[in-house]
Parts: structure tokens; sequence; C-alpha cells
């Protein structure tokens, strides 16, 4: 039976004739892949001879500066309408903590104006009027939108294996897309993740490339409609992109942007399916990724970007690069690199360093290092995209067909969409003695901190780039999996007791508890382990609580991967894995439970996308890899109908040792610690937003020191005594004191400390040291980072008890800004001595 459109995986046509140059090309220095091995494709969507030679009238009229322009996007964050104007630039886009005006939470409408004020600007120049594009992160639904329709991460659209699905969450997100005027989404993310412990697992439907090639082509078909028909970039479509191009699952131990570790079979099999099927399906553009392979960075590699993708797949739309991903080629910075436009790209991301972009750029063209033939090139692709998504033809955003028709953004339709889309993505794990389905009509305890936790349940990229401090008010149709719970019980007269502990007058009947990952995006979701929080077992405590009292337990996980549960498997009688079902979670609640009359609303039809690990050091655990013994294996689901019993699984957490020589890094508190900040009037925890002291006397927040959001910024603003603390369960620090450790911090001062800065090393309760480290803090370093060092050693003989730290503060009367790089233990280096620390008598 032939595949539909939306289906097929486009494998390549290997030509036996196609010339194998690869022992003789080089590329930045180093060997090229063989294009025999790449095969062709030839792309649906025909070039259009009239809008060919509309290109290149436009083209010869245009300036050099206006060329250049055309290949750079800048962030709205960093440009303005004026800057368009004047930079003639060619694209926008909104960055994971961009908005317009700077508020996240800010109406729709305020999306519109700023679309219609750069769309104005564009059109101003003097010359060829070329409107502009703005692309934006839309990787589960239009997620920057507060009342936008937020559907399941790729991760469990993975699980429900459908394509039809796919296909309308597509036309979905484009049409919300369309209603606040935008024209472009970085999405699908076709990345085949190989090691779970990767922070963007999530953004992939699954290992097996099979699947991801049917979904992303169903993905694809949906935003831009069908090539060939009427409603292929229609005005209720945008367009799509696939990415990241090429490679960025398979990165050596799971590191976001590292190197990619595979043969170039691998490299075109694993990692490349989801590309052939996308391209088959006519997407307009790729994002180049930000991995490496053979160690050269995608955004340089000609061999990849031009001789496969352009030339042999036959790709005739524009490539973009990803976050200044230009600036980490060899010999490149993120405000100067002709080498990435010469390797292939067509247009630079350049959200902040876009200005000094320009300048350089012009100079290589103006000079002949970027040759007028390639620059031509890519202001051709681009303008080509921009007219086949009649951008030429249309009116200013706020005047399109569906702008502003806010009925459609969240509506009903769409809704009823990702109320299915979490039903078919929850996957079944446990059921012992049939617990599930429950009934309404129980006395059903909720418990666990994530079933009315919208930020746990939706996951990064929601609202902010880390996915933080989402709230109703946000998305005012959400309903959370307890408002789900809450409709079913209390419609068929049941009794509902909530409580995050487990704490209850009466013994309940069943508990859900609800639990998991706290939001995470890129590089800060990266983990060591596949242990579920090492060194942190209140969630396992708590199911393990409920079930020595009796009560029968079903454990709902909120994930971005498969994690090693054991534990909380062996503590559940059912589990439920869930990933991050958006903001419909409640629709779960359908499938757990039976109607008022017993019978069952929805079943379970999810299906493992990823294999489950059996051990926490099973990293790289994918069907078809030798020794592959996974726990539950990819395709794994259990449903209704099944008779299952899940025996007693070992609790032995290889390799898991929780981490708590690092207490701060890559913008996240890990190894079990926990950050507070205090004053007088009490204490508030931070999670990954932004959160102050009571009296807002100390207030911490995310900053970028090179990268989003890998460092914290805490400022004192000396009103009163205030302290930033790190504390956890006591740890035993002796064995680094004896091997002469130090605390590490690395930071840069911004405003210099007002007054005295005291470190305290506590140990519980009168069992500590505080010592003065306004040093530390006394100027600004604003040349760069600087890292101090405190032995432990002089903890220890100050009379601390290193067996039992709990607590590490920073503490100030007067006024200090700072940025926190990274907080951890480690081997003193450098002459740190204990006389730059004086002890606070």
């Amino acid at each position: 039976m032939p595949e539909t459109s939306a289906q097929t995986q486009g494998k390549p046509e290997m030509t036996a004739d196609a010339e194998s140059t690869a022992t003789a090309a080089v590329n930045n220095g180093e060997k090229a892949v063989d294009p025999a091995i790449w095969g062709t494709i030839k792309m649906p969507v025909a070039k259009d001879p009239a809008m060919e030679q509309r290109i290149d009238e436009i083209i010869a009229a245009m300036t050099l500066e206006q060329k250049v322009g055309q290949v750079i996007q800048a962030d709205i964050s960093a440009v303005t309408p004026e800057d368009v104007k004047k930079y003639y630039l060619g694209s926008v886009l909104n960055g994971g903590n961009s908005a317009p005006n700077g508020d996240l939470h800010g109406p729709a409408q305020d999306w519109i104006d700023l679309a219609d004020a750069f769309w104005e600007a564009s059109m101003a120049e003097d010359g060829p009027q070329i409107p502009i594009i703005w692309g934006t992160d839309a990787v589960h639904g239009h997620t920057n939108i507060p009342g936008a329709t937020v559907f399941p991460h790729n991760i469990g659209l993975g699980a429900t294996g459908d394509a039809d699905l796919l296909e309308r969450i597509g036309a979905a997100t484009a049409m919300e897309i369309r209603v606040t005027g935008l024209d472009w989404t970085f999405a699908p993310t076709l990345a085949a993740a190989r090691d779970d412990r990767w922070g963007r697992a999530y953004e992939s439907y699954s290992e097996e490339p099979e699947l991801i090639a049917k979904l992303g082509a169903a993905l694809v078909h949906g935003i831009q409609g069908v090539p060939g028909t009427d409603n292929f970039l229609d005005s209720s479509k945008v367009v799509a992109t696939s990415k990241h191009f090429l490679g960025d699952g398979g990165t050596d131990g799971g590191k976001d942007q590292g190197e990619t570790i595979s043969t170039e079979e691998e490299l075109r099999d694993i990692h490349g399916a989801g590309y052939y099927s996308t391209l088959n399906a006519g997407v307009q553009s790729v994002m180049a990724s930000f991995s490496s392979w053979g160690d050269q960075k995608m955004h340089g590699r000609k061999d990849l970007l031009t001789d496969v993708l352009k030339e042999q797949w036959d790709f005739d739309g524009l490539v973009v690069g990803d976050w200044n991903g230009h600036g980490q080629i060899k010999g490149c910075t993120a405000t100067d690199c002709p080498d990435s436009i010469n390797a292939g790209l067509d247009m630079y991301m350049a959200p902040d360093s876009w200005k000094g972009l320009y300048e350089t750029t012009l100079a290589h063209a103006q000079s002949g290092e970027i040759p007028m033939a390639r620059l031509d090139d890519a202001v051709r692709r681009i303008l080509r995209v921009k007219m086949r998504a009649n951008l030429f033809e249309q009116p200013k955003p706020s005047e399109r067909e569906y702008t502003g028709k806010f009925e459609y953004l969240g509506g009903d339709e769409h809704t009823e969409i990702a109320r299915e889309a979490v039903r078919k993505s929850a996957v079944l794990i446990k059921n012992n003695g049939n617990v599930l389905p429950l009934s309404p009509g129980a006395n059903v305890l909720v418990a666990g901190d994530g079933a009315d936790n919208l930020s746990k349940l939706s996951g990064g990229w929601t609202i902010s780039w880390q996915g933080e401090g989402i709230s109703k008010k946000d998305f005012p149709q959400a309903e959370t999996l307890l408002d789900g719970i809450r409709r079913n019980v209390e419609n068929a007269g049941g009794t509902l007791m909530v409580d995050r502990n487990g704490e209850t007058s009466s013994t309940p009947d069943v508990a859900v508890v609800v639990f998991g990952e706290d939001p995470y995006a890129e590089f800060r979701g990266d983990i060591g382990t596949l242990d579920y929080k090492p060194g942190d077992d209140r969630d396992v405590e708590l199911l393990r609580k409920l079930k020595a009292d009796g009560v029968p337990v079903v454990a709902v996980f909120l994930s971005g991967r498969p994690l090693w549960m054991n534990p909380e498997l062996n503590a559940s009688d059912a589990f439920v894995a869930a990933w991050l079902p958006g903001t419909q979670a409640g629709a779960l609640a359908d499938v757990l439970f039976t109607d008022a009359a017993g019978e069952v609303q929805h079943d379970f039809t999810g299906r493992l996308s990823f294999s489950w690990p059996k051990r926490a050091d099973q990293y790289r655990l994918n069907k078809g890899d030798e020794n592959y013994d996974p726990l539950f294996p990819l395709g794994y689901g259990l449903t209704y109908g099944d008779e299952s019993t899940l025996d007693e699984l070992h609790e032995d957490a290889v390799a898991t040792e929780a981490n708590t020589l690092t207490l701060f890094d890559n913008g996240a508190v890990i190894g079990g610690w926990t950050l507070k900040v205090m004053d007088d009037q009490g204490a508030e925890e931070w999670s990954l937003g932004a959160v102050s002291s009571p009296s807002k006397a100390l207030t911490v927040k995310p900053a970028d020191l090179g990268q989003q959001e890998n460092a914290l910024r805490a400022t004192w603003d000396g009103s009163a005594p205030a302290e930033l603390i790190m504390t956890r369960t006591p740890t035993d620090f002796s064995r680094e004191t004896n091997a002469q450790f130090a605390l590490a911090i690395d930071y840069l001062v911004e405003t210099p400390a007002s007054g005295d800065v005291h470190l305290t090393f506590a140990c519980g309760e009168d069992c500590g040291a505080p010592f003065n480290v306004s040093s530390m803090f006394s100027q600004s370093n604003y040349g760069g980072v600087q890292s101090v060092m405190l032995p432990l050693k002089c903890v220890a003989d100050a009379g601390v008890d290193m067996t039992k730290i709990d607590t590490f503060a920073l503490k100030t009367t007067g006024e200090l800004e700072i940025v926190l790089a990274k907080i951890a233990v480690v081997p003193a280096v450098g002459g740190a001595t204990c006389t730059n620390f004086p002890l606070v008598k």
C-alpha cells in the first residue's frame, strides 16, 4: 500500500554514478563527506520562471548594503524598526525570552503592532521594497503568546505515532501564528536523540529515525500546506523550518552543541531521516545546527550545507543559522564570520550581534572575500521563500486575513486537538492489580507538586525560554491535571483531597501523585546521569509513605525523557509516563478515570518512542544498538485490556551518585542543592525565574554570560541586610577537605560592594563560621569573569564540622550586584590561602 504524502519517509535516491570525491575534497582543512553516500532528492516545489525573473530584477536593483541587510536576522530585543529601515534588515526573530516591549506576558495585540512597525520600516527603504519576515520558536504551539494553545512537546507526540494528529497540530499552530501577524516558525525539530542526558531530548519525536521522518513530514504539511495544492502557503499557513541540520541529537555525552559521534552512514540514516522526509514535504527553510561532526561546526560545513543539502538534495529554500552559531566556527566571532555564508548559510541569526556583523559582512563583500555570486545566491533564496509565502502580495500584518482574529488563538477547535494529543501521548508503564482505571466516585487524594503546576506540565519554550513561572493568568483556557481530576470526581459525586505532601485527615481510596522534572531548555537541561533527582528523595518518599499507609498509588510522571525510576516504579501500583502534556493536561484525567457508570472513557494508546533504561548508566540506549537491554523497549505501552504485573525492580543506583560538589552551574542549582534569598522578614526559594527576598532587599534572576541564561544575577539594594543561601541535606566534605579542595566561585562584579560581605559555612544550628570576603567584591570586573577559591581547610580550622555541611550563605548589608557563573567544590589551585579570607570574630 503506498504511503500518503504526510507519511512518506522520503528516502534519497542513491545514484551509482555520483562522483566520489571525498578523499580529495577539503573543507576548512578537513576531509569532506562522500557525495556518493548521500544520494539525491527532487524537491516537490518547482521553480516558477516568472518568480525567478522578478527576483533577478530585484537583485539587479539592490545596493550592496541592501543585499547584506537581507542576510541578517536580529532579535526584537536588540533591534528597532528604525534599525530595520537604516540597515535594510531582511528578518527579525523573537528569541525564547524576547517579546514586544520586553513583556513576556503582554497581550497578543502587542505582537501585531510590532509586526506592523517592522513591516512598515522594511517597506520604507529606498529602492526595491522587500517585506521583512519574522521568525518565532513555535515548537509546541505558538507558545510565546499568552492564551495560545500549548500542545505536548515532541517526545509526547512521538508516543502518539499519529501523523494525522501531527498535521492537524501543525495547521493549528500556523493559524495561531497568523493571528499575531507573524510569518515563520522554527519547527519541526528533527533530532534523533541518542543520549537521553541531552537537555533537548524532549524536542525529539523519537530515537527511531523512521518515526521522526513520518511525524516531521506531517507537521510540515500542517504548517505550510501540501505542495501542489491550493493550501500550500496560503493565508492560513506559515513557513516551516527543519532543524537542526545535522546530527544535533547525537552529541558526545548528550552535551548540547557538542560533537556528534557517528559514522557518515549513521549521520545519513539516523540523523538525516527527518530531512529526507521534510524536504520531500516541501519545507522552505533549514536551520544549521550548533553541533559539529568531524570536529567541524555545522555552520561552517560547505560539504553538507551546500554540496549535499542544496545541490544533491535540490533544496532551493533558505538556510538560516542558530543563535550566533556562526560565531562558534574556528576563526570566527559573533560579529565577524565570512566563512559561514561562504559555506552555505543564507541568513545569519545574529540576535544581539547583528550591527557588528552587518559592518564586517559588508566589508567582506566589498573586498571579495564573500564572492558576489554567493551573496546574490543567499539573497535569491531569501526572496524566493518570501515570495512563495506571498509576503510581497500581502498587506501589512494587521490587515491580513486572519490577523487579530483572536477566537482562533487557543480556541475550542485547537484546544480539542491538544486534548486529543494529551490522551494519545500518555504511556501506561505499570498497572499492577488493575488499579487503573479509577472510579470517579472514590475518595481521591492528589499529591505531589505537578498536578496544578503549569510550568512542570508544559516544560521549556512556554512563554519564556526555560518555561518557568507561568500561570493560569497566562493561559485562561488551561485545564491542569488537577482541574481534570476535579472535574471527573466532582461530576460523579466522589471526594477530592489535595495536599502536596500527601497529608490528609482521612485515608483516601487512592492517591494520584503527580511529580517530575522542573522545566528546562537546552544546555540547562543537560544532565550527568539518568537517575531521577539523585540526592533528592522527596518524591519517592512521598510514594513510599502513601503505600505504607495502605493507599493504592498511581504515579503520574512529568518529564522530557525516560529516566531511571526503579524506586518510584516499585513504590507505585500504577505508573504513567505523561511527558510534558501542556495546558490541556486535564484531558489525561479522562484516561485515568472511568465515567460515572464505570465505563472506560479513553484507553491508553501511547507507546514509548524512546527506550526506557534498566540502569541509570544506560545513556545511549537505542533499538538496534549492540547489547540493547532496556527495562521497557521502544514501542512498549499497556492498555486496559492487558494483564500485566511488574515485579519488584532492583534499586541499585549504578553510577548515579549526586554531584554534590557542584552547587550551581549553567544557570541552574544542581546536586540536590536549593537556593534561597533571605532578609530579616523571611526567605523565598528560587526556581528558575526572578525572585526577591520578602523586603525586596535582594533579587536574583537569570543572566547571560556568553550564552542565554547560563548565569544568575544577584542584586542587593542596600535597604536591609540580605543573604543568598545555598542549602541541602547535611553533606560530608571531610574527604574533600583532606584532599585540599576549595569552594570556588566564578563571578562578575557589576556594582561593587558598599559594605562588608560575609561568606558563611554552616553545619546545623549553632555550627558554622563566617569569612570576610569583601575584597572579592570591592571593584567591578567588567573585563571578564574571575574565580576565587576559599580552601575548605580554612573552614575546618575555624571549627566547622565538615562532615555535615548544609549551608553556604553570601551576605551583605550594603549595595552589591554580581553575576554568578558557577559555584563548586574543586581541587584548590593557584595558591589559594586562608590569609585572603579573614574569619569574622
